[in-house]
């Protein structure tokens, strides 16, 4: 298996190119490539403002929306019970073995990027890149609780942007 990209798109507001599903597909490549990641999925849903700010509602108890959510299929928590499954043959197995392989899913709100985007003077496909690279370092852990791990998650981030020419 390698690294996959599966998306979907439940907006209205922007049409989402091949292109640009080509570009974030290559940025997802790098991404792993620097982490040491090369098998996995991960799932992108491209939303309005009205679902994320609920999925954030909900999720994280906040009630705004905001750019981008992560939501992780591999992290654990300490207390949590591992699940043992029983299986009857290889077949199954082999169905099985494949949801190990989610890393998650990454909800980017286009209205919010667009918006963003617009603020900080670059181009949507930019801010829809860097939401997707910060989500995807969401999936594999990183966080952003303190100074230095903001900074070791910006400079990821913006090192993998620079390797296809989305720079500010």
């Amino acid at each position: 298996m390698a690294l996959n990209l599966e998306w979907s798109n439940e907006q209205d507001k922007l049409e989402i190119s091949d292109e640009l599903i080509a570009l974030l597909n290559t940025l997802l490549q790098k991404a792993g490539e620097a982490e040491g990641v090369t098998e996995g999925e991960v799932a992108l849903t491209f939303v309005d403002d009205e679902s994320i700010h609920e999925l954030n509602r909900t999720y994280r108890g906040i009630d705004r929306p905001t750019d981008v959510l992560s939501f992780a299929m591999q992290e654990s928590l300490d207390d949590e019970l591992e699940i043992v499954y029983e299986v009857e043959d290889d077949e199954e197995a082999e169905q099985l073995g494949g949801l190990t392989d989610v890393l998650g899913d990454i909800i980017i709100s286009v209205e919010r990027a667009k918006l963003q985007s617009e603020d900080y003077g670059h181009s949507l496909e930019r801010e829809i890149g860097f939401l997707f690279v910060h989500g995807f370092l969401h999936l594999l852990g990183y966080d952003h609780q303190d100074e230095a791990s903001e900074a070791e998650m910006m400079g990821k981030q913006e090192a993998v942007l620079a390797q296809v020419g989305l720079i500010r």
